[in-house]
């Protein structure tokens, strides 16, 4: 099975970042408030950043590098379609 890793760009400007094996999907998940708690309420939400396809264990271990990088790091990867 393929994973991806994706950022999500919150409506008040914060980030959110995930794995799914399909992308689409999971953000139409978290658009209709069915998806984590933390993107509940934050609204509108948007595709920033994606990257894969990988193993499971690649996209734990790259989700948890990204999760670490700074808000400004998140938000120059918008400009990256992680190819």
């Amino acid at each position: 099975m393929e994973w991806w890793v994706y950022v999500l760009r919150c409506g008040d400007g914060s980030f959110y970042t995930g794995i799914a094996t399909n992308v689409d999907r999971r953000l139409k998940t978290h658009q209709a408030g069915r998806g984590a708690r933390y993107t509940r309420g934050r609204g509108p939400l948007e595709l920033w950043w994606q990257d894969g396809p990988m193993t499971h264990q690649e996209a734990l271990s790259a989700e948890r590098r990204v999760k670490r990088f700074s808000h400004q790091r998140k938000t120059a990867l918008g400009g990256e379609n992680g190819d």
